[in-house]
């Protein structure tokens, strides 16, 4: 049966926007923008939008949905041109893909450190890779931070080397002990202490000593020759993917920006450690 109703020729900006399924708002900023040119207004002074402007609208409306820019959409609509259009769907289309890319990456990140807990997960493949037959739980949160702090300084490759002193850590608990008390014995050389105390020489002989046998434990169990492997794979890598095996900064401009708590007395104590006995 014919209906007798009959839809007005024009509406209000309120109605244009319910239909379209936007705002009065973003209409009225389509037309500031001259994305849309200013309709007719009627004897009340508001705007009123007819049946070209609907499909003006839709138009946006569709193409924004789209991820397509404002200003694209008012060069799209001002040159129809199929090479214009083409060309900014070319545009979007690269900009989706790479966005696409980054979302990828995002969520194999997420993944990793669901899988491999937040802080295993946030160092890289090849790090993790050289620690996965460690049994669980074995490294400590300190210890996953000093890699962390490693790999952005050296690279995956230098955090992986550095590894081999965590993984002899953990598989030798005697040694841990020692390096626990090396390692408290380090921290008591805070800024009350002074650089000539008897106490830091004493400290670095200690740190010296627990270095000299964490590298005999290192090269009786095999570790070195693992280190040597791990050459090999990264320089693969490289070779493969020369971006990857890029580090993105030198570590003298890493370490510069790398704030410290180390007192005077134990800056003075890891010199005294880094030289070998007289």
């Amino acid at each position: 049966m014919y209906s007798s109703f009959i839809p007005p020729r024009q509406v209000r900006i309120g109605d244009a926007a319910a239909f379209v399924g936007t705002t009065p708002r973003a209409i009225r900023h389509y037309h500031e923008i001259g994305l849309l040119p200013e309709p007719v207004r009627g004897g009340d002074g508001r705007r009123r939008y007819g049946y070209e402007d609907m499909i003006r609208l839709l138009w946006i409306r569709r193409m924004a949905d789209a991820g397509i820019a404002l200003d694209d959409i008012r060069a799209a609509l001002a040159d129809t041109a199929a090479d214009s259009i083409a060309d900014i769907l070319e545009r979007l289309e690269e900009s989706l893909l790479a966005r696409e890319a980054d979302l990828r990456r995002q969520r194999t990140a997420v993944g990793r450190m669901r899988t491999e807990g937040s802080r295993m997960g946030l160092l890289s493949d090849f790090v993790t890779g050289r620690l996965k037959n460690l049994p669980e739980g074995c490294l400590r949160q300190a210890d996953l931070d000093s890699l962390l702090v490693t790999e952005r300084i050296f690279g995956p490759l230098g955090a992986a080397v550095q590894a081999t002193r965590f993984i002899a850590l953990a598989t030798h608990p005697d040694l841990r002990a020692e390096s626990d008390r090396v390692d408290a014995a380090e921290d008591a050389l805070d800024d009350t202490v002074a650089v000539d105390d008897p106490r830091v020489a004493r400290v670095a002989a200690e740190r010296r000593a627990f270095e000299e046998a964490l590298h005999a434990v290192i090269e009786n169990s095999g570790l070195a020759r693992s280190d040597d492997a791990l050459f090999d794979a990264w320089d693969a890598i490289a070779e493969e993917d020369p971006v990857a095996g890029q580090v993105s900064m030198s570590a003298f401009a890493a370490t510069g920006k790398l704030p410290h708590d180390f007192s005077p007395a134990r800056r003075r104590c890891m010199e005294l450690a880094s030289h070998p006995l007289p």
